[in-house]
């Protein structure tokens, strides 16, 4: 079993590794890669060329998308704060984690109630590399990292050391953020998230946010041709799109928004469309 201390001994706030070091592990650096995609634009280190010739790229058709992954990962610190004050939530399982960031899940959390549990869940190596990084939590508090894929819910909720670090008998906060937009249509995304969704008990809650072409059809079509052409699956997908994966929950005041429009902190935005990305969080009931 490969583990993160078998990778190159790296930091997320070191300059990356040589690609060839990478390559030995079965890290394809010659192709982009979500993840590390989003790591270039919040200003990450852990990136190669391809990844930022593809971030690049998009950045020509959208050239505020920097600020866009920014307003989104905001959304995050914002759900996960709403989920630990307003509803209890002490435990949440993060798919599609993504390379370390500063403030993570966990931190958000403890800083709300110290002794929270958080699962996080990815399938790029690099990411694995990178766990230690996400182990690292207050005494009450317990982390760990799973190296899985959310299109497999049967597997990844029988996996040990997920059901040692959750109590499933209790309410679970479902973080997938920026996540789904890797899940082409034909791959049943719905269902997927009805699957994971079926497996947590009342009083759980669901947040996700995926782009959308609904603000901006052109830019947004840009995008995804960019990325079907560096071989990178994004799909964004339209208001009513977003709204299935909440089937049969109770979504929380505004509903599906944009996510600069989703509970901001301050001010409402001039613009709460700028970012090109829907969000919402829901509850089981």
């Amino acid at each position: 079993m490969t583990t993160s201390q078998d990778f190159p001994q790296q930091g997320p706030q070191d300059d990356a590794a040589e690609p060839s070091q990478w390559e030995r592990f079965g890290v394809d650096t010659t192709t982009p890669h979500s993840a590390r995609v989003y790591d270039y634009w919040l200003g990450g280190k852990t990136n190669f060329p391809p990844d930022r010739a593809m971030g690049q790229a998009i950045e020509e058709a959208v050239p505020s998308v920097k600020e866009m992954a920014k307003a989104n990962r905001a959304f995050q610190g914002r759900a996960v704060r709403h989920l630990a004050q307003e509803h209890g939530i002490r435990q949440f399982l993060d798919l599609g984690t993504g390379i370390p960031t500063s403030p993570n899940t966990h931190e958000i959390a403890e800083s709300v109630s110290p002794g929270t549990r958080v699962v996080y869940v990815d399938n790029d190596p690099i990411v694995l590399a990178h766990a230690r990084a996400l182990m690292v939590s207050s005494p009450a508090s317990r982390t760990t990292y799973i190296h899985a894929d959310l299109r497999k819910p049967e597997e990844l909720f029988a996996d040990p050391a997920l059901t040692s670090t959750l109590d499933l008998d209790k309410p679970v906060g479902l973080l997938m953020i920026a996540v789904l937009m890797l899940i082409a249509d034909e791959d049943d995304p719905w269902g997927r998230v009805a699957a994971l969704r079926d497996a947590l008990p009342v009083g759980s809650c669901l947040a996700l946010t995926t782009p959308t072409q609904d603000f901006d059809p052109e830019a947004v079509g840009k995008v995804a041709e960019a990325a079907r052409a560096g071989g990178m699956t994004l799909v964004p997908r339209t208001y009513d799109d977003v709204v299935r994966f909440f089937d049969g929950w109770e979504l929380v005041e505004p509903g599906v928004a944009p996510v600069l429009g989703w509970r901001p902190d301050g001010e409402p935005p001039a613009d709460p469309k700028a970012a090109y990305y829907w969000g919402g969080v829901a509850i089981k009931r």
